[in-house]
Protein backbone atom coordinates (compact mmCIF):
# COMPACT_ATOMS: atom_id res chain seq x y z
CA UNK A 1 0.00 0.00 0.00
CA UNK A 2 1.56 3.50 -1.14
CA UNK A 3 -0.14 6.07 1.62
CA UNK A 4 -2.35 5.25 4.75
CA UNK A 5 -3.79 8.87 5.55
CA UNK A 6 -4.76 9.33 8.90
CA UNK A 7 -7.49 11.61 10.26
CA UNK A 8 -8.23 12.48 14.35
CA UNK A 9 -11.83 14.49 14.04
CA UNK A 10 -14.68 15.13 17.02
CA UNK A 11 -17.37 16.59 16.13
CA UNK A 12 -16.94 17.34 12.39
CA UNK A 13 -20.06 15.91 10.54
CA UNK A 14 -20.53 18.43 8.06
CA UNK A 15 -17.08 18.27 6.33
CA UNK A 16 -16.55 14.40 6.78
CA UNK A 17 -17.99 13.81 3.15
CA UNK A 18 -16.40 16.53 1.44
CA UNK A 19 -13.36 15.41 2.78
CA UNK A 20 -13.76 11.74 1.34
CA UNK A 21 -14.75 13.12 -1.64
CA UNK A 22 -11.68 15.77 -2.30
CA UNK A 23 -9.28 12.86 -0.70
CA UNK A 24 -10.69 10.27 -3.20
CA UNK A 25 -10.20 12.38 -5.80
CA UNK A 26 -6.92 13.14 -5.24
CA UNK A 27 -5.63 9.60 -4.84
CA UNK A 28 -7.29 8.13 -8.11
CA UNK A 29 -5.82 10.93 -9.96
CA UNK A 30 -2.68 10.15 -8.82
CA UNK A 31 -3.40 6.08 -8.95
CA UNK A 32 -1.94 5.62 -5.77
CA UNK A 33 -3.12 2.82 -3.36
CA UNK A 34 -4.19 4.12 -0.18
CA UNK A 35 -6.32 3.60 3.05
CA UNK A 36 -8.38 6.30 5.12
CA UNK A 37 -8.36 6.20 8.68
CA UNK A 38 -10.88 8.30 10.52
CA UNK A 39 -10.36 8.57 14.41
CA UNK A 40 -13.01 9.58 16.07
CA UNK A 41 -11.93 11.08 19.70
CA UNK A 42 -15.46 10.46 21.20
CA UNK A 43 -18.00 12.59 18.87
CA UNK A 44 -21.20 13.31 20.06
CA UNK A 45 -22.63 14.29 16.69
CA UNK A 46 -23.16 12.43 13.46
CA UNK A 47 -19.56 11.99 13.01
CA UNK A 48 -19.24 8.11 13.25
CA UNK A 49 -22.63 7.57 11.58
CA UNK A 50 -20.70 9.34 8.66
CA UNK A 51 -17.30 7.20 8.92
CA UNK A 52 -19.61 3.96 9.19
CA UNK A 53 -21.89 4.95 5.99
CA UNK A 54 -18.16 5.71 4.08
CA UNK A 55 -16.58 2.73 5.11
CA UNK A 56 -19.65 0.52 3.75
CA UNK A 57 -19.26 1.62 0.31
CA UNK A 58 -15.37 1.95 0.44
CA UNK A 59 -13.33 -0.50 1.09
CA UNK A 60 -10.21 2.40 1.31
CA UNK A 61 -12.06 3.67 4.75
CA UNK A 62 -11.26 2.45 7.96
CA UNK A 63 -12.98 3.82 11.69
CA UNK A 64 -11.81 4.00 15.05
CA UNK A 65 -14.42 5.43 17.21
CA UNK A 66 -12.97 6.12 20.96
CA UNK A 67 -15.33 5.80 23.86
CA UNK A 68 -15.11 9.42 25.19
CA UNK A 69 -12.30 12.22 23.71
CA UNK A 70 -8.89 11.32 24.96
CA UNK A 71 -7.25 13.92 22.93
CA UNK A 72 -5.51 13.77 19.27
CA UNK A 73 -2.44 12.03 20.88
CA UNK A 74 -3.83 8.92 21.79
CA UNK A 75 -6.12 9.56 17.94
CA UNK A 76 -3.00 9.69 16.44
CA UNK A 77 -1.28 7.05 18.36
CA UNK A 78 -4.19 4.47 17.74
CA UNK A 79 -3.99 5.70 13.92
CA UNK A 80 -0.29 4.49 13.85
CA UNK A 81 -0.97 1.26 15.35
CA UNK A 82 -3.80 0.93 12.39
CA UNK A 83 -1.30 2.19 9.57
CA UNK A 84 -0.18 -0.22 6.76
CA UNK A 85 1.07 1.97 3.98
CA UNK A 86 4.78 2.72 3.00
CA UNK A 87 4.05 6.61 3.60
CA UNK A 88 1.54 7.63 6.32
CA UNK A 89 0.17 11.13 6.22
CA UNK A 90 -2.10 12.72 9.12
CA UNK A 91 -4.03 15.65 8.08
CA UNK A 92 -7.27 17.36 10.10
CA UNK A 93 -10.57 16.92 9.27
CA UNK A 94 -12.20 20.61 9.79
CA UNK A 95 -10.92 21.28 5.33
CA UNK A 96 -8.04 24.13 6.59
CA UNK A 97 -5.79 21.30 5.51
CA UNK A 98 -5.27 21.25 1.72
CA UNK A 99 -5.29 17.08 -0.08
CA UNK A 100 -4.47 18.48 -2.91
CA UNK A 101 -0.63 18.70 -0.56
CA UNK A 102 -0.87 14.81 -0.40
CA UNK A 103 1.39 14.30 -3.81
CA UNK A 104 4.27 16.25 -2.55
CA UNK A 105 4.28 15.38 0.78
CA UNK A 106 4.60 11.66 -0.36
CA UNK A 107 7.21 12.19 -3.13
CA UNK A 108 8.89 14.08 -0.47
CA UNK A 109 9.38 11.53 1.77
CA UNK A 110 9.22 7.97 -1.05
CA UNK A 111 11.33 9.00 -3.76
CA UNK A 112 13.66 12.08 -1.86
CA UNK A 113 14.51 10.22 1.00
CA UNK A 114 13.21 11.85 4.25
CA UNK A 115 12.14 10.30 7.40
CA UNK A 116 9.51 12.78 8.36
CA UNK A 117 8.09 16.01 6.57
CA UNK A 118 6.46 18.55 8.72
CA UNK A 119 3.85 21.16 6.74
CA UNK A 120 4.34 24.51 6.95
CA UNK A 121 1.32 27.34 7.02
CA UNK A 122 3.06 30.09 6.29
CA UNK A 123 -0.04 31.93 5.44
CA UNK A 124 -2.53 31.29 7.80
CA UNK A 125 -6.00 32.69 8.27
CA UNK A 126 -6.63 32.22 11.45
CA UNK A 127 -7.60 35.20 14.24
CA UNK A 128 -3.71 36.84 14.41
CA UNK A 129 -4.21 37.46 17.93
CA UNK A 130 -5.92 34.15 19.37
CA UNK A 131 -3.56 31.96 17.28
CA UNK A 132 -0.97 33.76 14.76
CA UNK A 133 0.94 35.07 17.62
CA UNK A 134 0.59 32.57 20.27
CA UNK A 135 1.89 30.14 17.82
CA UNK A 136 4.83 31.97 16.30
CA UNK A 137 5.99 32.19 20.19
CA UNK A 138 5.29 28.70 20.56
CA UNK A 139 7.61 27.42 17.85
CA UNK A 140 10.07 29.52 18.87
CA UNK A 141 10.46 28.46 22.12
CA UNK A 142 10.55 24.52 20.60
CA UNK A 143 13.45 25.68 17.62
CA UNK A 144 15.60 26.83 20.77
CA UNK A 145 15.05 24.13 23.37
CA UNK A 146 14.52 21.17 20.84
CA UNK A 147 17.20 21.81 18.44
CA UNK A 148 14.96 21.02 15.21
CA UNK A 149 14.34 23.60 12.77
CA UNK A 150 11.05 23.62 11.97
CA UNK A 151 8.77 26.34 11.62
CA UNK A 152 5.35 24.50 12.31
CA UNK A 153 5.46 22.06 15.02
CA UNK A 154 1.78 22.40 15.47
CA UNK A 155 0.31 21.43 11.65
CA UNK A 156 -1.35 18.81 11.29
CA UNK A 157 -0.41 17.67 7.50
CA UNK A 158 2.43 15.81 8.16
CA UNK A 159 4.23 12.61 6.25
CA UNK A 160 6.30 10.20 7.49
CA UNK A 161 8.01 6.83 6.49
CA UNK A 162 6.17 3.89 7.83
CA UNK A 163 9.53 3.07 10.49
CA UNK A 164 8.77 6.30 11.78
CA UNK A 165 5.43 6.18 13.56
CA UNK A 166 6.09 2.50 14.46
CA UNK A 167 9.02 3.30 16.49
CA UNK A 168 7.63 6.50 18.41
CA UNK A 169 4.99 6.67 21.47
CA UNK A 170 2.85 9.37 21.10
CA UNK A 171 1.26 10.08 24.75
CA UNK A 172 -0.04 13.07 26.51
CA UNK A 173 -0.52 15.83 24.69
CA UNK A 174 2.55 15.07 22.69
CA UNK A 175 1.45 15.17 19.25
CA UNK A 176 2.60 18.88 18.95
CA UNK A 177 5.97 17.43 19.46
CA UNK A 178 6.39 14.19 17.09
CA UNK A 179 9.53 15.43 14.97
CA UNK A 180 11.64 15.83 18.57
CA UNK A 181 10.52 12.50 19.05
CA UNK A 182 11.43 11.06 15.48
CA UNK A 183 14.76 12.46 16.08
CA UNK A 184 15.26 11.37 19.43
CA UNK A 185 14.65 7.85 17.98
CA UNK A 186 17.10 8.44 15.16
CA UNK A 187 15.22 9.65 12.59
CA UNK A 188 17.28 13.02 12.08
CA UNK A 189 16.47 13.34 7.99
CA UNK A 190 13.57 15.97 8.82
CA UNK A 191 11.78 18.40 6.24
CA UNK A 192 9.51 21.21 5.91
CA UNK A 193 7.16 21.85 2.89
CA UNK A 194 5.00 25.28 2.76
CA UNK A 195 1.00 23.82 2.84
CA UNK A 196 -1.45 26.06 1.64
CA UNK A 197 -4.25 27.09 4.63
CA UNK A 198 -7.58 27.70 4.27
CA UNK A 199 -10.16 29.33 6.17
CA UNK A 200 -12.72 26.41 7.99
CA UNK A 201 -15.83 26.20 6.38
CA UNK A 202 -17.96 24.27 8.88
CA UNK A 203 -18.03 24.75 12.59
CA UNK A 204 -15.50 26.00 14.82
CA UNK A 205 -12.19 25.55 16.58
CA UNK A 206 -12.17 23.03 19.19
CA UNK A 207 -8.55 24.17 20.53
CA UNK A 208 -8.70 27.21 22.89
CA UNK A 209 -5.77 29.57 24.38
CA UNK A 210 -5.57 27.32 26.96
CA UNK A 211 -3.43 24.45 24.09
CA UNK A 212 -0.04 27.18 24.44
CA UNK A 213 -0.03 26.53 28.11
CA UNK A 214 -0.04 23.22 27.61
CA UNK A 215 2.38 23.24 24.55
CA UNK A 216 4.96 25.14 26.66
CA UNK A 217 4.83 22.70 29.53
CA UNK A 218 4.80 19.42 27.15
CA UNK A 219 7.85 21.23 25.91
CA UNK A 220 9.51 21.57 29.15
CA UNK A 221 8.87 17.95 29.61
CA UNK A 222 10.06 16.80 26.10
CA UNK A 223 13.17 18.72 26.45
CA UNK A 224 13.93 17.12 29.77
CA UNK A 225 13.36 13.48 28.40
CA UNK A 226 15.71 14.14 25.38
CA UNK A 227 18.87 15.37 27.28
CA UNK A 228 17.86 12.98 30.60
CA UNK A 229 15.10 10.50 29.62
CA UNK A 230 17.31 7.43 28.98
CA UNK A 231 19.99 8.68 32.30
CA UNK A 232 17.92 10.01 34.84
CA UNK A 233 20.51 9.57 37.05
CA UNK A 234 22.54 11.67 35.36
CA UNK A 235 20.02 14.88 36.38
CA UNK A 236 18.95 13.56 39.96
CA UNK A 237 22.14 12.64 40.74
CA UNK A 238 24.21 15.51 39.69
CA UNK A 239 21.62 17.62 41.98
CA UNK A 240 21.34 14.89 44.82
CA UNK A 241 25.22 15.00 45.05
CA UNK A 242 25.56 18.70 45.11
CA UNK A 243 22.72 19.36 47.97
CA UNK A 244 24.02 16.83 49.88
CA UNK A 245 27.86 18.72 49.90
CA UNK A 246 26.68 21.52 50.53
CA UNK A 247 24.66 19.74 53.28
CA UNK A 248 27.50 18.17 54.70
CA UNK A 249 29.95 21.66 54.03
CA UNK A 250 27.74 23.70 56.52
CA UNK A 251 27.39 20.39 58.91
CA UNK A 252 31.07 20.81 59.19
CA UNK A 253 31.32 23.81 59.79
CA UNK A 254 28.65 24.23 62.27
CA UNK A 255 31.14 21.64 64.25
CA UNK A 256 34.42 22.84 64.13
CA UNK A 257 32.73 26.34 65.04
CA UNK A 258 30.92 24.15 68.51
CA UNK A 259 34.04 22.02 69.64
CA UNK A 260 36.73 24.72 68.19
CA UNK A 261 35.90 28.22 68.00
CA UNK A 262 32.45 28.94 69.96
CA UNK A 263 32.40 25.90 72.54
CA UNK A 264 30.40 28.36 74.81
CA UNK A 265 28.09 30.01 72.04
CA UNK A 266 24.79 29.24 70.95
CA UNK A 267 22.97 25.23 70.47
CA UNK A 268 23.41 24.07 66.93
CA UNK A 269 19.87 23.85 66.45
CA UNK A 270 19.58 27.63 67.10
CA UNK A 271 21.76 28.83 64.20
CA UNK A 272 20.36 29.17 60.67
CA UNK A 273 23.06 26.92 59.53
CA UNK A 274 21.80 23.73 60.84
CA UNK A 275 18.36 23.57 58.70
CA UNK A 276 20.39 24.82 55.49
CA UNK A 277 22.53 21.74 55.92
CA UNK A 278 19.64 19.66 57.34
CA UNK A 279 17.21 20.78 54.28
CA UNK A 280 20.32 19.89 51.70
CA UNK A 281 21.07 16.75 53.16
CA UNK A 282 17.40 15.66 52.57
CA UNK A 283 16.83 17.29 49.46
CA UNK A 284 20.04 15.46 47.90
CA UNK A 285 18.94 12.12 49.37
CA UNK A 286 15.48 12.46 47.91
CA UNK A 287 16.76 13.38 44.29
CA UNK A 288 19.33 10.14 44.36
CA UNK A 289 16.01 8.15 45.60
CA UNK A 290 14.31 9.82 42.29
CA UNK A 291 17.15 8.86 40.07
CA UNK A 292 17.12 5.89 41.19
CA UNK A 293 13.58 5.19 40.65
CA UNK A 294 13.75 6.44 37.26
CA UNK A 295 16.36 4.15 36.25
CA UNK A 296 14.04 1.39 37.33
CA UNK A 297 11.24 2.43 35.47
CA UNK A 298 13.46 3.01 32.29
CA UNK A 299 13.64 -0.79 32.87
CA UNK A 300 10.16 -1.84 33.16
CA UNK A 301 7.83 -2.66 30.24
CA UNK A 302 5.65 0.44 29.04
CA UNK A 303 2.14 0.32 28.04
CA UNK A 304 1.64 3.96 26.40
CA UNK A 305 -2.01 2.81 25.25
CA UNK A 306 -4.49 4.75 27.69
CA UNK A 307 -7.94 4.98 25.38
CA UNK A 308 -10.47 3.09 25.16
CA UNK A 309 -11.77 1.70 21.61
CA UNK A 310 -15.81 1.53 21.68
CA UNK A 311 -16.09 0.29 17.82
CA UNK A 312 -13.46 -0.74 14.90
CA UNK A 313 -14.05 -0.65 11.09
Amino acid sequence: MDISIIIPLLNEEASLNELHQWISKVMKSNAYSYELIFIDDGSKDQSWSIITKLASENTEVNGVRFLENFGKSQALHAGFAKAKGDVIITMDADLQDNPEEITALYKMVYEDGYDLVSGWKKIRYDSKLAKNLPSKLFNFAARKTSGVQLNDFNCGLKAYRNEVIKNIEVTGEMHRYIPVLAKNAGFSNIGEKIVKHQARKYGETKFGMERFIRGFLDLITISFISRFGKRPMHFFGAWGALMIVVGFLFAFYLGIDKLFLNPSGRLITEKPQFYIALTSMILGSQFFVAGFLGELILRSKKDTKNYIIKENI
